[in-house]
């Protein structure tokens, strides 16, 4: 049996083993400072795999927000093997080549569970409005017919 480690962070460890020298539960690699998370966009480079997420940036001039988007590389090791569409925990760690810092920990789930969630409260909302467009519809008709 491989050795395994904890990588530094309260994660399981995979259960699928692998040999390569980059994994930071079966390898070498230590990881530290920063986690983000995020869903991967591509995988079609080896062992590499690209995230991204989005967020907003205050700009003071205009007194608005403007919406940023953040794409880094991360190493994907044979034992979590993220694909894309997947949600992703990444961690720092030492520079791997000239563009990749970061190793995938963790496979969150998938982005679809994620739109379908959010699918599901809009047209609760949606459903909750037309309720209220009815309800102002009726009350106007009965003091309509009242006052005359």
């Amino acid at each position: 049996m491989p050795r395994t480690r904890n990588a530094g962070f309260e994660i399981t460890i995979p259960e699928k083993a692998c040999t390569d020298k980059k994994c930071p539960f079966h390898g070498n690699l230590k990881t530290r400072g920063r986690q983000f998370t995020g869903k991967v966009v591509s995988e079609k480079m080896q062992h590499t795999v690209v995230v991204e997420w989005e967020g907003w940036r205050y700009i003071p001039k205009y007194e608005r927000y403007r919406r940023t988007r953040t794409r880094l590389l991360a190493h994907n090791t044979p034992c979590i093997n993220a694909a894309e569409g997947d949600m992703v925990l990444i961690a720092e760690c030492r520079p791997l080549s000239k563009t990749k810092n970061f190793v995938v920990l963790k496979v969150l789930g998938k982005l679809e569970k994620y739109a379908l969630e959010k699918e599901a409260m809009e047209e609760a909302k949606h459903k909750a409005k037309a309720a209220e467009i009815e309800n102002l519809a009726k009350q106007e008709t009965k003091s309509k017919e009242k006052g005359e």
